[in-house]
């Protein structure tokens, strides 16, 4: 098997993509079909409403994100997107366990937003890529969704 080179990550914001949501839905990295009644019962578990980022602040809570990955835990940010309900960030390879990585992100705008609820949902899901063409394509896929909302395809300065 070859060594990883990058990571995809993708989280997204609370009460967003519920089990059971009609797009299907991941757990433990296994995609289910929809499941209405799976999403009614967590939605009416939820202690908030749903919770999507401002468009004015997409820009800054990426910056959250990358900094605070690049500065403590020296991942090389390959792409990152940040849309209203979700993140999708591609690293390369690290040492880091994945959950480190995403919880430093995640904490990184926690901690620069200060909200009084939950922005998160607690899980995340993660693709590596073993060669170029997957890590080609999945650059590609999060840098769509900049160049789509009329940004450039790296809008921070720290992506590589």
């Amino acid at each position: 098997m070859n060594s990883t080179l990058g990571i995809l990550f993708t989280w997204t914001t609370y009460g967003t993509w519920l089990r059971g949501d009609a797009r299907g839905w991941v757990e433990d990295g296994i995609t289910y079909p929809a499941a209405p009644e799976l999403q009614v019962a967590d939605r009416a578990r939820m202690t908030h409403t749903p919770f999507l980022f401002a468009p004015d602040e997409l820009l800054s809570v990426g910056a959250m994100i990358g900094k605070s990955l690049v500065e403590r835990k020296a991942v090389t940010v390959l792409a990152l997107t940040v849309q209203i309900w979700h993140v999708h960030l591609l690293i390369g390879a690290t040492h880091h366990p994945v959950e480190a990585v995403v919880k430093c992100g995640k904490d990184a705008v926690r901690w620069g937003l200060r909200p009084v609820r939950p922005i998160w949902t607690d899980g995340y899901d993660k693709r590596f890529c073993f060669d170029e063409t997957a890590l080609d394509a999945r650059r590609d896929y999060v840098e769509r969704h900049n160049t789509e909302k009329g940004w450039p395809a790296k809008p921070w300065a720290l992506i590589a």
